[in-house]
This record gives structure tokens, sequence and C-alpha cells, in this order.
């Protein structure tokens, strides 16, 4: 189960693509996570995915 407050959600998934994952979709895969539902509560706190740094910037 994925952290519901967004700030903790951005460490908690950060955390987890820079040690475990090479790609958001991976992730969201492994976890059974919606990738939708992460980037618009991410988006909501002004930070978007990248792709090439694999992280929430």
């Amino acid at each position: 189960m994925l952290p519901q407050d967004p700030a903790i959600l951005l460490s908690y998934v950060n955390t987890k693509l820079r040690d475990q994952y090479a790609s958001l979709d991976a992730l969201c895969e492994d976890l059974d996570a919606d990738p939708e539902e992460i980037v618009r509560k991410l988006n909501a706190l002004h930070y978007r995915y990248d792709p090439e740094q694999n992280r929430f910037v």
C-alpha cells in the first residue's frame, strides 16, 4: 500500500525508483499501483516524473 500523504508519497516513490525500479511503470506494476494516480497526486505538489532521471523532480 502506498502512502496517502502526497509529501510522504513523493519521498517513498523516489526512494523506490532510486533503489529498486528502473521506471515508474515497473514500480506500479510490481506494487499494483495506478501510475496516473501517483502522477496526479505529485503534480499537485508541482512535481513531474522525469524518465531520464527516473524520479519526480
